[in-house]
């Protein structure tokens, strides 16, 4: 896994913008995790630093979650400085750990959300600000269909098995569907809406993490205007059991990843020792293990906090 926070306890060669001590959020390398240790390292261009308001674990469930669906929304035409248009959008598994991030930041993005979930977390997500939440379990919520008849200008798709046949009735003229978690079969279902020029499309989102949006995601944290939430804390000696609450519940119950009004997020406590740095952390979220060595060159070892 990739998505750490603490506190910096040094720097590499070429680092100018972090000093030990400084509080932070980073996002290891994607291709490569390195949280799920006592010790990792983290690049300059993919950490920032976290205010006293925003806590290890807060900080630490954003990155890939939170920047996805960030991404997401823009992808669809969503702005946050007040200009963009009023969109309609759906948004599925909102109970999930990208959907509940998901749900507020379109919110915030002043659009008219549907949600879809399991029924018990119906008040969680409407708490959050959904202005309509479907049962996916019933018949409404399987056809998606807005229950005020609104058409989607588009749509973030946060879980898996449900086919573009169920989606295109219910888009606007141009509505998108941005697959968060996208296959084979979407990209190439994508493809062809491309080559034909079709007016309602299925775009694989394909992150690209970046320091400017993990920056504005920790200043939403700081405001209050959006949240972090976590259900469980393991520490690392705990981490297999992190691991199999989560595998228990799988890609078929994404709609359902809640109990207790709060998200299931893996708390895990990391040491890596990489490259002659170390990085002390405590993920929001489970965290993958160390690999291999890495360049110290523009890296920061952090200590992490929970």
């Amino acid at each position: 896994m990739t998505d750490v926070a603490g506190v910096v306890i040094d720097v590499g060669p070429g680092v100018n913008g972090f000093l030990a001590g400084d509080q932070v959020v980073a996002m290891l390398n994607i291709s490569y995790g390195g949280g799920l240790a006592e010790y990792a390292v983290a690049s300059e261009n993919l950490t920032v630093k976290r205010p006293p308001e925003v806590s290890a674990a807060e900080g630490a469930g954003l990155p890939i979650a939170a920047v996805t669906v960030l991404q997401a929304l823009r992808t669809i035409g969503a702005k946050f400085d007040g200009t963009g248009e009023p969109l309609n959008v759906l948004i599925t598994a909102a109970s999930g750990g990208v959907g509940l991030y998901a749900v507020q930041l379109a919110k915030l993005a002043g659009l008219h959300v549907t949600a879809t979930c399991g029924a018990r977390n119906v008040e969680l997500v409407k708490s959050l600000g959904a202005d309509e939440v479907l049962d996916y379990r019933t018949l409404e919520g399987a056809s998606l269909q807005s229950p005020s008849g609104k058409k989607y200008d588009g749509v973030v798709h946060c879980t898996v098995g449900i086919s573009w046949s169920t989606f295109e009735p219910v888009l606007a003229n141009t509505g998108r569907v941005i697959d968060i978690t996208p296959n084979f079969t979407s990209i190439l279902k994508s493809v062809l809406h491309k080559v034909t020029f079709a007016r309602k499309r299925l775009v694989p989102l394909l992150l690209s993490p970046n320091k400017a949006d993990l920056e504005f995601l920790v200043g939403l944290l700081k405001d209050s205007k959006m949240k972090t939430l976590i259900d469980s804390r393991f520490s690392l000696s705990e981490a297999s059991k992190a691991w199999e609450k989560k595998e228990h519940r799988g890609p078929r119950h994404r709609q359902d990843h809640r109990r207790d009004g709060r998200l299931i997020r893996y708390t895990a406590i990391n040491k890596c020792k990489v490259a002659g740095y170390r990085h002390y952390s405590v993920d929001g979220q489970v965290v993958a293990g160390c690999l291999g060595m890495a360049s110290s060159y523009r890296r920061i070892l952090v200590r992490n906090r929970g």
